[in-house]
């Protein structure tokens, strides 16, 4: 690594005052951020963000699902540019850097190359991925998906939310439906920098993770089928609740999570009961659960448990139960040539570090199927996200973007340097 390279560093200031900038588009009074993917808000950080972008001297293209591309151009155009990026809409109570700081730093990145004067061999493409989070449209993660052949563009244009407003509505509407196939911009590589959204990192006192694995997912819907009855004329051996029931699906999620931890978890995220009253036994529900776990195997394990369980419960308690399986993402191992180049930018950069398997889900988990992708973690505090109390430090995502830097010089190489950064 030469003097110039191992000098140069982000501007800490200007990334921070970007993610506390756009924070303000869906910003909440608790300090969190509401940004459903492709409503107005959405919109307005899309702008914001086109306009940085262009600003920074990349090229903006956008493709048929809403994935913004910008493209700072290398010596050699004609080969696939490096990408780099996250996502920029958030969970109905989200925070300010669940994916937010990965594509600022992203963009942060390519300033710090403009402003030592830094010509890459590789083009460097930086990225914001629609509907990562899922909360508005399903499946999470649509639009990486998409690209990586998961599910047709047409197949999730079509998809609705609770509204009944499709995709293809959406990005019209907030003018983001753009002329490109899905699939058009090439890769050769992708690297995301994202929070832990979990506890280890700060707990162990590491500035940085360097992320080899992510774990598969399982999402179900279900629904309940009992019998709605007066509340107090039932005499309870002849009731037929399906919020009873329901409670039974609960515990044996947790139960399955539990008996093939440490490395599983699950969850009931969502229940409607329909029609609910005071004084009405509930008769018919609505519920979502998911697995996930870093092992192909557990994850077979853990879904034939759910299935034996809720046949029992069903016969047991004299309700329907249906349980549908609506996706699966298998485990991903990182590319092993990516994952060490993060490794050794950490190292030569003098953070302390460890391997880390991603709990969550995330876009280069999707594009690791069809490319060499890696990822970065840097801790948030007390391990929140998905809640308007996350937090991290300026310091850690600071470390993160640098680690982003020098792994994309790794990555992309350097063609010309016109002067060290500071």
């Amino acid at each position: 690594m030469t003097k110039a390279k191992s000098n140069l560093q982000i501007d800490s200031a200007r990334l921070w005052g970007d993610i506390f900038e756009t924070a303000k588009f869906g910003g909440t009074p608790k300090g969190g951020v509401r940004r459903l993917t492709l409503g107005p808000e959405d919109k307005q950080v899309r702008d914001w963000f086109r306009t940085a972008c262009e600003k920074a001297g990349c090229e903006v293209s956008v493709d048929a699902l809403g994935t913004m591309f910008a493209i700072r151009r290398g010596r050699d155009m004609s080969k696939p540019p490096i990408g780099i990026g996250s996502h920029l809409d958030t969970q109905p109570t989200g925070g300010k850097f669940d994916g937010i700081l990965g594509t600022l730093a992203a963009l942060e990145v390519v300033r710090a190359m403009n402003d030592a004067g830094i010509e890459t061999e590789v083009p460097i493409c930086v990225c914001n991925w629609t509907n990562e989070e899922g909360s508005r449209y399903a499946p999470a993660m649509m639009a990486s998906a998409a690209y990586a052949g998961e599910y047709t563009t047409e197949d999730i244009l079509s998809r609705k939310d609770a509204d009944g407003i499709t995709v293809a509505a959406a990005l019209d509407t907030i003018s983001y439906r753009g002329a490109d196939a899905v699939g058009k911009q090439k890769f050769s590589a992708f690297v995301e920098l994202h929070i832990e959204q979990g506890p280890l990192l700060e707990a162990e006192h590491k500035t940085i993770g360097v992320v080899d694995r992510g774990q598969g997912i399982i999402w179900y819907d279900g629904t309940i089928s009992g019998f709605a009855s007066h509340a107090g004329t039932t005499p309870m051996p002849l009731r037929k609740d399906a919020l009873a029931a329901f409670s039974e699906v609960v515990l044996a999620v947790e139960k399955l999570a539990r008996d093939h931890g440490p490395h599983a978890v699950g969850t009931i995220g969502e229940v409607k009961i329909d029609n609910p009253s005071r004084n009405v036994i509930p008769g018919d529900l609505a519920f979502s659960a998911e697995f996930r776990s870093p092992e192909s195997a557990t994850l077979d394990a853990l879904h034939e448990g759910l299935q034996k369980a809720v046949a029992k419960i069903a016969a047991r308690r004299k309700v329907t139960i249906n349980l549908e399986k609506i996706w699966r993402k298998e485990p991903t191992v990182f590319d092993t040539r990516l994952v060490d180049a993060v490794a050794n930018a950490t190292q030569e950069l003098g953070y302390s570090n460890r391997r880390i398997t991603s709990g969550a889900g995330h876009d280069a988990c999707n594009l690791a199927t069809v490319m060499p992708a890696a990822m970065i973690f840097v801790p948030c505090k007390d391990g929140i996200s998905h809640n308007e109390l996350e937090d991290a430090t300026q310091a850690d995502c600071t470390a993160g973007a640098n680690v982003l830097l020098h792994t994309v010089l790794a990555l992309a190489g350097v063609a010309s340097e016109a002067k060290a950064g500071g």
